[in-house]
């Protein structure tokens, strides 16, 4: 990377950091400045407005989240091995951000009422990853994992209902285990969706009436 590459990837990594903190919308350019020892205009050199650098914040928050949740996940088997392992991702990010924050969750609250280009970026971003589990949980019913008669949105929903609660109670309330609380929940959930018959021979059964 050239020398002014480098600096807004650092720029960006601190802004990243005070917004997990303090909110995309307590992201000023006063502040990075402050904490990168630089002008004002050494930081709008990089961002052409505060949005812009929300925006990028924003941008690259989501590039690590499918980095260290949804890339891992899809090289499990298609089906609920990979539906396990985009929740147990999602459950071990929220966790680690437990003394910082979740910019998606936290991008919400802020932005829920708000029109604009962030609100529209963190719209976007949000529903990819709800398409991203519909579609795995579609696979699961493909593959016989869970029943025919599996609803996607509402299983989708129970499990955001899920991080939700965790980050609520381990951020907000500080309640202890609340990490397995999840955990545990999740496999209920997959206990009341689960196809009770095995997919081989779901498979098999199926394979008799084509002959």
């Amino acid at each position: 990377m050239r020398k002014g590459e480098l600096t807004k990837a650092t720029i960006l990594d601190v802004a990243l950091e005070l917004a997990s903190r303090d909110g995309l919308e307590g992201l000023t350019i006063g502040l990075l400045a402050d904490r990168m020892n630089m002008s004002k205009s050494g930081v709008f050199a990089h961002f052409g407005s505060r949005e812009d650098l929300q925006l990028e914040v924003l941008k690259l928050y989501h590039v690590r989240f499918e980095q260290e949740v949804f890339y891992p996940a899809i090289r499990e088997p298609r089906g609920l091995p990979r539906l396990q392992a985009m929740f147990a991702g999602w459950v071990k990010c929220v966790s680690f951000e437990i003394a910082s924050g979740c910019i998606y969750i936290s991008g919400a609250v802020e932005y829920d009422d708000r029109p604009g280009a962030i609100r529209e970026a963190l719209v976007g971003m949000v529903q990819a990853w709800q398409d991203a589990l519909l579609r795995c949980v579609a696979q699961s019913v493909e593959t016989g994992h869970l029943r025919p008669q599996t609803d996607a949105q509402q299983m989708v929903y129970e499990m955001y209902g899920l991080i939700l609660a965790l980050h609520h109670d381990a951020r907000f309330l500080r309640v202890p285990g609340s990490v397995e609380r999840a955990q545990n929940g999740f496999e209920r959930l997959l206990d009341s969706y689960r196809n009770p018959q095995p997919a081989a021979n779901l498979h098999k059964s199926t394979a008799k009436k084509v002959a």
